[in-house]
C-alpha cells in the first residue's frame, strides 16, 4: 500500500507527550498519518480527511500556549480534539475553559450520556485513561456534552453535522480499553478513510534509510546491551557492513549484576571499554536527578570523544549511531512543545552539537520500545536479548535516589510524606515531588491503583503513593538520610537488583510486565540506611503505564530475602501508574 497524497490524516502538534503515539495508531488502523506544528496554517491542511489536535501541557488561556488556525473548523475536514485539543477547540470556538479544581492523573470511568458515531458500538461506561487538571466548563455553541466522568462534567463534546468532536481523556493510549474503536468510528466513520499504510517488513526500508545518511560514510556505534541499541547497531552491521561498522561497550560501574558478560556473549566482536571509577567520580556528591543525568550523559560523550581519538574515527568519514527511541526524544523536551520530563543521555548538549554537525545516525528515533522488538524480529535477533526488559541508559545511576536534607516522614492521610522527591509526569508537565509512604501494603484488588489515583488526584504535594511490605522498623521511626551516590550505595542497589530479577525469572514474574526497575531511596535506621522500592509495570511503548500488582506470596519472598540484604531497611511497593508517575523515580 502507498499513503495517500497528501495524507488523509494530520496531527497537530501541541506539545503533547503523545501526539506521535496517535499517530503511529492511526497507521496501525491501516491509513497513513503525519505530524505537523500546531499553527499549520488551514490552508496547507486542505484536502484531508480529517485533523486530529494533540494534548500539551500548556493552559489555552496563558500566553504563547500553542494554538492551531482558527480557519481550520471551516475546512470540510473532521476534526478530533484530544485533552489539551478539546480545550483548544473550546477556547476557540467561544466555549469556557477553566483551571480544575484538581488534576485527574490515569484511569477514569468515562460514562457516554449521548449516542454519536465517535462512540459506536461502545458500552456506556468506558475505562479511559485521563492527564489533566483544566476543564473545559461549557461547551462551545453548537456542541453536545457527550460524556463525563466523576471529576470531568464535560470529558467529551460534539457537533455531529460539522462532524467535529473533542475527548478530555486520551484514546491514543493501551490504558483506554476501547480506545481503538474510539480512533477507528472517527477514521472510518467519521473522516471516510481508506487503508492505504502497512506497518510492516520495516527492516529494509530502514537499512535504505541508513545507507543514505551514511553517505558512505563509516559508523562508531557505542553499544549498551539493550534491545534499542542492539537492534539499531544490527540494521547498521546489514546496511553497512561490519567492515564499515565498528562496536563499543562502555562499562560504567552502574550496570547490572552480569551486564558486561552478557554483552561478551552476545557481541562478542564489541570492545569491552571498562570506566567504572570514571563515572562514579564524576557524580559524587550530585543529587539532583537532572544534574546527574546531563553528568552521565557528558560522560559518555567525554569516554567516546577518547575512544574516537584512539583511532581514526574523528576523521570526515566517521559518524555515531546510536539507539535513541521516540520516548527518549519526547521526554527530553525533543519535539516544539514538549515539556522537558528528563534529559536521557543521548540528548545532551554533546549529542545535540553532533546532530547539528550531520554526524549522528539514529536509525529508531521515530520508534516505539514495541515496534522496536518488531523490527529485531525482522533481523532474527535471539529472544533472550529482543525480550529482555528496558533498562535505563545511565543504569543504577538514577535507580540509586539521593536526599538533600534529612528528615523523618510526616503524617499525611492515609499515610506518611516521606521527603524523597521523584519525578512524576502530570498534565503533561513534568513534576518533582514527595512520595506518599502507606505503612502497610493494602488488601490485594482492584481498590489498590483506584486509591493512588485518588490521592495523587487529591494531594498536590505528591506524584506517587507508595506501599510498606516489610521492614526492620516502624516506617515512622524511619529517617531520610543526606545521602548521595556512593560505590557502596550502588553495590548494595545491584544486589537488590540481582535478587528481584532472579526470582522474577524463576517464578515466570518477569514475563507477565514490560518493566522491573528496583529502587533505592536512602530512607532507613542508623543501622540500614536504605530502602528498595519494587515498581513492576505494563506497558506497550513505556509513554504510558499500569503498576502491577504480584501474588502476594511472590512479593513476601522477595521482601523476605530483600530485607537480608546488607544495609536495606524497608521493602515498598510502588503503586502509582505513568502518569502521574514516571516509570524510573529519576
Amino acid at each position: 500500500m502507498q499513503p495517500h497524497s497528501p495524507p488523509q490524516i494530520t496531527v497537530l502538534d501541541a506539545g503533547g507527550q503523545y501526539c506521535h503515539l496517535i499517530a503511529r495508531r492511526v497507521r496501525e488502523l491501516g491509513v497513513y498519518a503525519e505530524v505537523r506544528p500546531s499553527e499549520t496554517p488551514a490552508a496547507e491542511l486542505a484536502g484531508r480527511r480529517g485533523i486530529i489536535i494533540s494534548g500539551g501541557p500548556a493552559s489555552v488561556y496563558a500566553a504563547g500556549s500553542p494554538t492551531v488556525d482558527r480557519a481550520l473548523f471551516s475546512l470540510p475536514s473532521a476534526v478530533l480534539g484530544i485533552c489539551y485539543g478539546q480545550q483548544l477547540m473550546a477556547h476557540l470556538l467561544d466555549g469556557v475553559v477553566s483551571p480544575g479544581q484538581r488534576g485527574e492523573y490515569g484511569l477514569a470511568t468515562l460514562e457516554i450520556g449521548r449516542t454519536a458515531p465517535l462512540f459506536e458500538g461502545l458500552d456506556s461506561r468506558q475505562q479511559v485513561w485521563m492527564s489533566h487538571r483544566d476543564v473545559v466548563e461549557s461547551a462551545p455553541p453548537g456542541f453536545e456534552v457527550l460524556a463525563s466522568t466523576d471529576t470531568c462534567a464535560i470529558a467529551a463534546i460534539g457537533n455531529t453535522t460539522r462532524r467535529q468532536y473533542a475527548v478530555q481523556f486520551h484514546p491514543e493510549v493501551v490504558h483506554t480499553l476501547r480506545g481503538r474503536e474510539v480512533l477507528t468510528n472517527f477514521l472510518f466513520r467519521i473522516c471516510a478513510c481508506e487503508q492505504d499504510w502497512d506497518p510492516r517488513g520495516q527492516a529494509e526500508r530502514l537499512e535504505a534509510a541508513i545507507r543514505d545518511a551514511a553517505a558512505g560514510r563509516n559508523i562508531f556505534f557505542f553499544v549498551s546491551g539493550g534491545v534499542d541499541s542492539a537492534v539499531a547497531y544490527q540494521l547498521c552491521l546489514r546496511a553497512l557492513g561490519p567492515e564499515r561498522v565498528h562496536g563499543t561497550y562502555v562499562d560504567t560501574g552502574f550496570m547490572r549484576e552480569g551486564e558486561t558478560d552478557f554483552v561478551r556473549r552476545v557481541f562478542p566482536a564489541v570492545r569491552i571499554e571498562q570506566a567504572a571509577e570514571r563515572f562514579l567520580g564524576a557524580v559524587e556528591g550530585v543529587r539532583d536527578p537532572e544534574r546527574k543525568r546531563k553528568i552521565i550523559g557528558e560522560q559518555f560523550v567525554a569516554v567516546q570523544e577518547e575512544i574516537l581519538r584512539t583511532g581514526h574515527y574523528l576523521d570526515a568519514q566517521w559518524i555515531l549511531g546510536q539507539g535513541t527511541i521516540y520516548p527518549d526524544t519526547i521526554e527530553s523536551g525533543g519535539t516544539a512543545k514538549a515539556d522537558l520530563i528528563k534529559t536521557h543521555h543521548n540528548r545532551v548538549a554533546g549529542i545535540q552539537r553532533l546532530i547539528e554537525e550531520n554526524r549522528l545516525i539514529e536509525p529508531l528515533t521515530n520508534f516505539y520500545k514495541d515496534e522496536v522488538r518488531q523490527v529485531g524480529a525482522e533481523l532474527a535477533l535471539p529472544d533472550e536479548l529482543l525480550h529482555r526488559h528496558p533498562f535505563p541508559g545511565p543504569g543504577l545511576a538514577i535507580r540509586c535516589l539521593c536526599a538533600e536534607t534529612e528528615g523523618a516522614p510526616t503524617p499525611l492521610d492515609p499515610g506518611w510524606l516521606v521527603p524523597v522527591r521523584s519525578v512524576g509526569v502530570q498534565g503533561d508537565e513534568r513534576s518533582y515531588r514527595a512520595v506518599l509512604a502507606l505503612d502497610r501494603f493494602p488488601e490485594a484488588g482492584a481498590g489498590l491503583h483506584e486509591l493512588a489515583t485518588r490521592l495523587t488526584n487529591d494531594l498536590t504535594a505528591i506524584n506517587r503513593v507508595v506501599a510498606l511490605c516489610g521492614s526492620h522498623a516502624p516506617l515512622p521511626a524511619m529517617r531520610v538520610h543526606d545521602e548521595a551516590i556512593t560505590a557502596a550505595r550502588v553495590a548494595r542497589l545491584r544486589r537488590a537488583d540481582s535478587v528481584v530479577r532472579r526470582i522474577t525469572r524463576e517464578t515466570g514474574f518477569d514475563r507477565q510486565v514490560w518493566q522491573f526497575p528496583v529502587v533505592m531511596i536512602p530512607l532507613g535506621d542508623s543501622a540500614r540506611p536504605d530502602s528498595v522500592v519494587l515498581r513492576p509495570v505494563d506497558s506497550i511503548d513505556g509513554m504510558t503505564a499500569q503498576s502491577v500488582v504480584m501474588d502476594r506470596a511472590l512479593l513476601e519472598r522477595i521482601t523476605s530475602e530483600l530485607l537480608g540484604v546488607d544495609g536495606v531497611c524497608g521493602v515498598f511497593y510502588d503503586l502509582t501508574h505513568k502518569p502521574p508517575g514516571t516509570i524510573e523515580w529519576e
